[in-house]
């Protein structure tokens, strides 16, 4: 194999998703990408000490010089196989602007660096959102969201989610999935791919910080599961493995929803009575 035709980006690759991926995709040349240089470096270290060919760069993937520069990275290393982007934010860090831009601006600069990249069968993976899955169609904030570049698409969104920063997650993510929408053709054309997964509650930091704020809600859709259970990074992990191979080639453009099942029933009971 050979390894120029497979290099596979992870973005937020020392969270609990990320390294799970990274260990899912073993075989392949990983690149390494997370805020802090410090982090991805002991990252890197854990990795190869376990076998793995990795190494990686800090990336403010807010900035375009930092995505320039990881894209340069990137470029070094050889050919694109996968863009798996899992770095984000959740609502607990109460700031609409910043999971906006985090967790929405940042997806569309990386989508679009890493399309110079994109070569026939290579794939981006984007992590949307069962939530996203919560918010329903409208053309006035999806139009912004689809967009979130233009300087008016925050005030936009920010109009409709009442101050809360778990509703703009909510948006943010629902706007992932558009994006996949708007590149699709883009990427098609190349023959590239882009997909978005949708987790449920998986059990990494993030989502332990979020059941700590919201210990009756979490409790609450653990039980409202039908599996029962709430998920570990290695089932988002091995979808995404299955969506950057072969198996999965003639997927994109589309959405997969790995939840435990649960969604259905929250949006049930979510439901305004008519």
């Amino acid at each position: 194999m050979n390894s120029s035709e497979n290099v596979i980006v992870i973005t937020g690759g020392s969270g609990g998703i990320g390294q799970a991926c990274a260990r899912a995709l073993k075989g392949n040349q990983l690149i390494i990408t997370d805020y802090a240089q410090d982090t991805v470096n002991k990252t890197v270290e854990t990795l190869t000490k376990e076998g793995f060919n990795v190494t990686g760069i800090a990336c403010d993937i807010t900035k375009q010089n930092d995505i320039d520069k990881l894209i340069n990275f990137v470029a070094k290393h050889g050919e694109l196989k996968a863009l798996i982007h899992t770095a984000g934010v959740s609502g607990t860090v109460k700031d609409l602007n910043k999971v906006f831009t985090i967790d929405l601006v940042a997806t569309e600069l990386l989508v679009e660096a890493f399309y110079k990249l994109a070569t026939n069968n290579s794939v981006a993976v984007l992590l949307a959102s069962m939530m996203a899955h919560t918010v329903p169609a409208n053309e006035e904030y999806d139009q912004a969201l689809r967009n979130p570049l233009k300087t008016n698409a925050f005030e936009t969104v920010k109009k409709f989610v009442h101050g809360s920063s778990d509703t703009m997650y909510n948006f943010a993510k629902r706007g992932v999935k558009l994006l996949v929408e708007k590149h699709v053709d883009k990427w098609g054309a190349k023959g590239a791919r882009i997909v978005s997964v949708s987790p449920g509650v998986i059990e990494t930091p993030m989502a332990l910080k979020a059941a700590e704020e919201h210990p009756e809600r979490m409790k609450m859709i653990k039980q409202m599961t039908p599996l029962q259970r709430n998920g570990q990074p290695s089932d988002i992990a091995d979808v995404i493995n299955f969506l950057v191979n072969d198996g999965a080639r003639f997927i994109t453009g589309t959405d997969i929803l790995v939840d435990g099942g649960v969604i259905r029933n929250i949006k049930k009971l979510e439901q305004p009575s008519v």
